[in-house]
């Protein structure tokens, strides 16, 4: 008598269900990321993806602002962005309220690839952890007092950071420094336009920063100005 085999053969199972198909397709863009990644340069505006402990983040660049070769300035961005529905999810996981943050480069692996959305935490239905290793990358205030040629010749009056956050930044801008100079730019230093511009705080000249936690940014500037008109 013939025994019946223990094992069936897979070949005639069927094909994949569409469902089935696309989680075996993902998982090839996986491994085809993983085993090629696309080398990052810096000085790109292209995302790219990032070590966060043992799982892979997006992350937009703030180009122009690093530390060095060793450090850029990065944002966490949802595996799906820009799509609405990306950004309410990555808000319910954290991902919109981190800000900038300082990246070494040891932890890029190449530029963003789609094949590494499977390895992020919002592919684990996972909030972000509250540290993603990576510190904020704080921003600055910079007024300035340029020739009124229109040539680029003139000087920094002050510099005003570390700010940890944007609004508290914007608001000494906005409501604060912006509202001092109104109708004295042209004034308070002969032969100068004094002006106020906001950026990234740099962190290798740290020593030319006031703290604007410290004192009141007005007043900061008014002795500026009394330092260089003496």
């Amino acid at each position: 008598m013939k025994r019946p085999s223990l094992f069936r053969r897979c070949a005639n199972a069927g094909a994949l269900s569409p469902e089935d198909q696309a989680v075996v397709d993902q998982f090839r863009e996986t491994l085809t990321a993983l085993r090629n990644p696309d080398p990052w340069a810096p000085g790109s505006a292209q995302d790219i993806a990032v070590r966060v402990g043992p799982f892979v983040e997006r992350a937009h660049t703030r180009p122009g602002d690093d530390h060095g070769p060793d450090v850029i300035a990065v944002a966490l961005v949802h595996p799906g962005t820009p799509h609405a529905r990306a950004y309410l999810h990555g808000r319910q996981l954290g991902y919109t309220e981190r800000g900038w943050l300082r990246c070494e480069t040891t932890a890029i692996l190449g530029f963003w690839q789609p094949g590494y959305a499977m390895l992020t935490h919002a592919a684990a239905g996972l909030s972000l952890p509250d540290d993603v290793g990576m510190d904020p990358a704080h921003y600055a205030l910079y007024i300035e007092a340029r020739k009124r040629d229109d040539s680029l010749d003139g000087f920094t009056l002050l510099r005003l950071g570390p700010y940890t956050q944007t609004r508290h930044a914007q608001q000494d801008y906005d409501d604060r420094l912006t509202a001092a100079l109104d109708g004295r730019e042209t004034t308070l230093v002969p032969g100068y336009r004094v002006s106020v511009r906001f950026g990234p705080f740099d962190v290798s000249d740290h020593q030319l920063f006031a703290d604007p936690y410290e004192a009141d940014a007005v007043a900061l500037l008014e002795a500026a100005v009394a330092g260089a008109s003496a």
